[in-house]
């Protein structure tokens, strides 16, 4: 016996109260990891899934676990489905959210019509997934995994020193259940696409094959300081010119290969005064490709630029590494129960990449693992303009219910 369907007001009444918490005046919505709205958002999520009938876990840092037990009672081996619920500054309603309350609607159908899975079913909601308040980001899942120790995790500090583990605890969230609180057979993540592929080709399901890899660094240009008026160009050692060509070379760079994507999202000058040339820039990159190998090409190629650069504009260039997350592909066999479901439902697909990073992608590391799209509206999203309409929503919850079925009630 399977689950028949989902209860599909519910699902789209949640997603927009959850959508509420942390509204800002643009109408977004910012819930970075281990904040007071996070911890409001969590509060929520915790209650839903106890008023389903979920048995709620949390994790040493953060993540929350809302476990359907199956016949074999052992979490080993269990199903997984989720995402994340923390956000970008002034984000869309559906980012992360989309995935995690979709899970709870299976874990609710299979309550509702009264169905016991073979395996159990655990929804998971992953801490600091975007990485906007504390590095690096998909951490909740990434140390889940075992990519990074709960002390280092947990140790991360943000802009104002304070510390993951004491945000955490602060919101009533630093838990206590080891990690990995099991390890999943399958790991399955529903998302709004990101991007426009979906929306531009009218298809309804994206079979995400793999997630591109995502490099980061922090690269600190230090010079000299000086007067503005009375310091000839030639004379100077300006770390904000300096700076302005690196971040143009990398734009360049990436505009002269195929997939290759650069980007500056971040820079501050000292002393930052406007009349005073820059002592010290400092700025970030994000590179991505679906290649390791071009990853490492661009990687070459920025470190020769940036000596060049040190050399003629004297001053001094350092690069540290941020983040460094190779390129990973999902399971086949999931893939393949993915576009059956979809092609069951009457739902067109197609195979496709992932140009944002998820927290599937470091699940991979640990058991099979896919995802599921769903269109966006013109390819916005990390806005308040992210829009999926709801009959596209409720088509990628449908095909999740029907791929999770499969699995735990074969």
């Amino acid at each position: 016996m399977r689950p028949a369907s989902l209860d599909e007001g519910k699902l789209l009444a949640q997603l927009r109260e959850m959508g509420a918490v942390g509204r800002t005046p643009e109408g977004g919505r910012t819930r970075h990891a281990a904040s007071d709205e996070d911890g409001e958002a969590r509060d929520l999520l915790v209650r839903w899934m106890r008023e389903v009938g979920l048995d709620v876990r949390v994790d040493r840092i953060g993540n929350i676990f809302g476990i359907l037990a199956g016949e074999n009672g052992r979490l080993d081996g269990a199903c997984m489905v989720g995402s994340h619920i923390d956000t970008v500054t002034n984000a869309g309603a559906l980012d992360g959210c989309y995935g995690v309350l979709s899970g709870l609607a299976v874990a609710r159908a299979f309550l509702t019509e009264g169905v016991r899975p073979k395996r159990p079913l655990i929804v998971a909601a992953f801490t600091n997934e975007e990485g906007v308040r504390f590095q690096p980001d998909m951490m909740g899942s990434l140390a889940f995994a075992g990519g990074i120790s709960a002390e280092e995790a947990l140790a991360a500090t943000d802009d104002e020193g304070r510390s993951l583990g004491s945000e955490l605890e602060r919101i009533g969230y630093a838990g206590e259940e080891p990690l990995p609180i099991a390890t999943p057979g399958e790991y399955l993540e529903l998302h709004v696409e990101q991007g426009p592929i979906l929306d531009g080709e009218g298809v309804q399901i994206g079979v995400v094959e793999g997630v591109q890899g995502i490099w980061w660094w922090r690269i600190t240009v230090r010079g000299t300081a000086n007067h503005a008026g009375t310091t000839p160009l030639a004379l100077r050692h300006d770390a904000g010119h300096a700076a302005a060509r690196i971040v143009t070379f990398l734009r360049e760079m990436a505009k002269a290969t195929p997939a290759t994507l650069a980007t500056v999202g971040t820079m501050a000058f000292r002393p930052g005064s406007i009349n005073v040339v820059p002592s010290e820039a400092v700025f970030t990159v994000d590179l991505r490709d679906p290649e390791r190998a071009c990853l490492l090409a661009a990687e070459e190629k920025i470190a020769v630029f940036t000596a060049r650069v040190a050399e003629e504009e004297e001053v001094s260039v350092v690069m540290d590494q941020l983040v460094r997350f190779d390129p990973v592909s999902f399971d086949g066999g999931l893939l393949d129960l993915i576009e059956q479901a979809a092609a069951e439902k009457g739902f067109s697909s197609r195979r496709m990449a992932s140009g944002a990073g998820h927290d599937a992608q470091m699940m991979a590391r640990l058991c099979r693992s896919a995802m599921i799209f769903v269109p966006s509206r013109g390819g916005v999203s990390h806005s308040p303009a992210e829009h999926t309409e709801d009959d596209q929503l409720i088509r990628g919850a449908e095909v999740l219910l029907r791929v999770v079925s499969r699995l735990i009630c074969p």
